[in-house]
C-alpha cells in the first residue's frame, strides 16, 4: 500500500457536503512518528471550491491509481474476455485542516521530495521564509487521518500458468505502464510483493 501511494502520489481527493467534489492533488504519506500509524498530507488552492467548504472532521476519500494496463484476450490459450490489470489504493479518512506551521512543514517536505533529484534544486529554505509565507496564503493544507483502507491488485492471479507467463511476455512489449504491471506480476510469483 505504501509503495503504491509513494509511486503514484498524484491522487484524487474526493469529498461530499453541499455536493460531491474532487480535486487531483499531490499526496504525501507521513509515517515519520510511527510506521504502523500514518496519515496523508496534501494541499490545494484556497480558491478551489472544495477548499471553501472543507472543515475539520469531514470525511474524505483519497483514490490512488497505481500501475495499470490493458490485457488482451488474444494472450490466453482459449477464448475469454479482455480485461485490465491494475493496482489501486483507496483511503477513507477524516480531514484535519493544517495550521500555518504544519502547512509550512508540509511544503518543505514536499519540495524536498521532488527537488532533491533536480540538477539545481530549489528548496523551501532557499526561497526565504517571507516569500513562502506570502505564497502559502493561497494554499489550503490538509491532513487525512485514515479510517478505512482498501487495496486492490488485480494482476491476473486467477490465470493458469501458461496464460500468466504469456501475459507477462506480451506486457513487456508494451508501454511503460504495461512493463510495470509485468514486473508486479513477476513479483507475485516470487512472493515478494
Amino acid at each position: 500500500m505504501k509503495q503504491i501511494i509513494r509511486e503514484n502520489a498524484f491522487a484524487l481527493l474526493i469529498s461530499s457536503g453541499d455536493k460531491l467534489r474532487a480535486t487531483h492533488s499531490m499526496m504525501m504519506l507521513n509515517d515519520d512518528d510511527d510506521p504502523d500509524r500514518f496519515y496523508l498530507e496534501t494541499h490545494i488552492s484556497r480558491a478551489n471550491p472544495q477548499a471553501k467548504v472543507l472543515k475539520n472532521g469531514d470525511e474524505l476519500l483519497c483514490d490512488f491509481l497505481g500501475a495499470h494496463s490493458y490485457i488482451s484476450s488474444s494472450w490466453y490459450e482459449q477464448i475469454n474476455v479482455s480485461t485490465w490489470n491494475y493496482e489501486a489504493v483507496q483511503i477513507y479518512g477524516k480531514a484535519e485542516i493544517m495550521d500555518a506551521s504544519e502547512l509550512y512543514n508540509h511544503l518543505e517536505k514536499l519540495t524536498y521530495k521532488y527537488e532533491k533529484f533536480q540538477q539545481c534544486p530549489v528548496f523551501v529554505k532557499d526561497m526565504g521564509k517571507e516569500f513562502v509565507e506570502k505564497e502559502m496564503k493561497g494554499a489550503f493544507g490538509l491532513k487525512i487521518i485514515p479510517t478505512e483502507i482498501y487495496i486492490k491488485q488485480k494482476l491476473s492471479q486467477n490465470r493458469k500458468e501458461a496464460d500468466f507467463q504469456n501475459i507477462i511476455t506480451q506486457l513487456e512489449k508494451t508501454d511503460e505502464s504495461g512493463k510495470r504491471i509485468a514486473e508486479k506480476m513477476k513479483l507475485i510469483k516470487s512472493n515478494t510483493l
